[in-house]
């Protein structure tokens, strides 16, 4: 019995951040290898420099946690015990992490045992055959489907609000190409790789699945029968260009490279939706928050756990709302119930539930977001919210759809309310209550179409409020009842203000890309990529500094941005 174990990034990039661990284990056949079964799991903690070990602050991958390379933590049926040690020695709840552990191995020895009774009862040509044939039906899938997609190139960006801590925005772009049955994402345009923990290690590979994930989501959408397997994404290739983002470079931090996954499946649903503005719903929220905590009982037991998502709910589609609270690009995020949070954890909840007019309205309204609010317990609790996101920019709406709510995080100690943005470490004590509100989701479709009686319906269930039902869906609610002819006078009036724009990004969004126009973005992107890796996140900060005070801004925009970077050359010789 042989295990292979590996949790260190940028070690084949398939385990992409330290959190995350694979156990492979190969099935054999007569004595020779039928296939691996894999496991998976991500770890609340692995040690490092903050609890849960992930924050967008860090700047190096060393900070992240233990690292552990490939190699045999099973030979021969007995546990590597030098490395098991080490592994409980780095962590900061050993045991929680050791029962885990010991899980993992279980489910791939179950799978073993279901692989071989497979085998044994269709033979071992026929499994390798219907391997193979599962993976070729569908690929064809994957290519009926995209023959659907009218052809063309499509571009669309999204971006997280802060590139590192206090940052400027981190920009995702994608162009999209659609030819015949295949399909080309080009991340070209996409920020540097950052001195944060944003970077996602994919090696370049064309089909990494940090990368195509949101494709997988797309065309199961088009076609709820497609089979999910990795044939599904051989029509498909990505381009990654090395020391951005999408590509960075060790010893880049990636911690948090699940959040600049979750903006690139929004940017990659986004560039879909501009192929084919009938078929794919409104932007998800993005910004889907993993609240943990380290803190200590009664018995002075420290305790790591991990209390739960708080987000916003799937974007509206072209036939129905979005799901509230979840759905979307976060559907397999599970929260936990409060009363086992209660019994396991040291902490009283005050809220969680779904936050009213946190949707943006459409005639399919988006997602509700949800909001917590816990109280702790204990001196020098450390809360922790993975993927804090869209406290600035929001979700967008499609199709004359609105944008969604922003996000907020906040300390209640007695009468003072601190607020965090965006920051995703924070400690506190005995007597403070968090509080976590998420971004909620696009609406899609105009909201002045959406029937009346619908949006009564979200009144009295406490989804929108009397005002929002005026203001946003020109309905008029008089009595518990719909006014007809005021809501006809008011929706009259809103069609002559809707601008016909596929998406509506919100206001903070077009005040930025009002400054950072395309152009702009691709004269920076262009400059940033002709120097060294190490130099483009720091120049970046430098140029958005001097774009934002107005350094040269009387003249014309390409000579601006030539004469700021002529002038950060000058500055620093490096890069020359």
């Amino acid at each position: 019995m042989h295990f292979e174990l590996e949790s260190a990034s940028y070690a084949g990039n398939v385990a992409t951040h330290s959190p995350d661990i694979h156990i492979w284990k190969p099935v054999f056949y007569q004595g020779d290898i039928a296939c691996f079964v894999v496991g998976h799991i991500h770890n609340t903690d692995v040690g490092g420099a903050v609890p849960a070990s992930l924050s967008r602050s860090l700047t190096d991958i060393v900070q992240e946690g233990i690292r552990i390379p490939p190699l045999k933590i099973i030979a021969g049926g007995q546990l590597n015990e030098e490395v098991a040690r080490i592994m409980r020695l780095n962590v900061r709840a050993p045991e929680q992490n050791w029962g885990d552990f010991n899980a993992q191995i279980a489910s791939v020895n179950i799978g073993e045992r279901k692989v071989q009774e497979i085998i044994a009862r269709f033979g071992i040509d026929d499994f390798l055959t219907g391997i193979e044939g599962i993976l070729d039906y569908a690929e064809q899938q994957a290519r009926n489907i995209i023959t659907t997609i009218p052809d063309g190139d499509y571009f669309y960006a999204d971006y997280a609000d802060e590139d590192s801590e206090g940052g400027w925005p981190c920009r995702i772009a994608v162009t999209l190409r659609v030819r015949g049955e295949t399909l080309e994402l080009d991340y070209t345009g996409s920020d540097p790789q950052l001195m944060s923990s944003l970077n996602m290690p994919t090696g370049g590979r064309e089909r990494h699945p940090l990368a195509l994930v949101g494709v997988t989501y797309v065309l199961s959408t088009l076609d709820r029968s497609l089979l999910l397997n990795a044939g599904t994404l051989r029509p498909t290739r990505a381009i990654l260009p090395p020391g951005t983002i999408m590509n960075c470079e060790a010893p880049a931090a990636v911690g948090m490279r699940s959040l600049t996954c979750a903006m690139s499946q929004i940017a990659t649903v986004g560039v879909f939706s501009l192929a084919m503005p009938e078929r794919l719903p409104a932007n998800s929220p993005g910004g889907n928050s993993i609240i943990n905590i380290r803190t200590v009982d009664q018995h002075n037991r420290t305790v790591v756990a991990s209390l739960g998502p708080v987000g916003g709910g799937a974007g509206g589609t072209p036939r129905h709302d979005g799901p509230d609270g979840s759905g979307g690009l976060s559907a397999f995020l599970k929260n936990t119930p409060i009363e086992i949070n209660e019994a396991e954890v040291p902490v009283r909840f005050h809220r969680y539930g779904l936050v009213p007019d946190s949707a943006g309205a459409g005639q399919y309204r988006g997602g509700l977001a949800t909001e917590m609010a816990f109280e702790v317990f204990a001196p020098d609790t450390t809360i922790t919210a993975r993927n804090r996101n869209r406290s600035v920019f929001s979700s967008a709406g499609a199709a004359g759809g609105r944008a969604g709510s922003t996000s907020w995080f906040r300390t209640h100690s007695g009468e003072t309310v601190t607020e965090h943005g965006n920051t995703d470490v924070i400690r506190c004590g005995p007597g403070d209550v968090i509080a976590i509100k998420g971004p909620g989701a696009g609406g899609y479709g105009a909201p002045r179409q959406r029937l009346p009686q619908a949006v009564l319906r979200d009144v009295r269930c406490g989804f929108v409020s009397p005002e929002a039902a005026q203001r946003d869906y020109g309905v008029v609610i008089v009595d518990d009842g719909v006014d007809d002819v005021q809501t006809a006078r008011l929706r009259a009036s809103m069609a002559e203000n809707e601008t016909g724009q596929h998406f509506d990004t919100g206001e903070a969004r077009r005040q930025f890309e009002a400054l950072w126009t395309p152009e702009r973005y691709q004269l920076l992107t262009t400059f940033l990529a002709s120097m060294p890796v190490v130099w483009r996140h720091f120049v970046k900060h430098q140029v958005f500094a001097a774009v934002q005070a107005g350094e040269l801004a009387d003249r014309p925009l390409a000579e601006q941005m030539t004469g700021l970077f002529a002038q950060l050359r000058q500055r620093f010789p490096a890069l020359q």
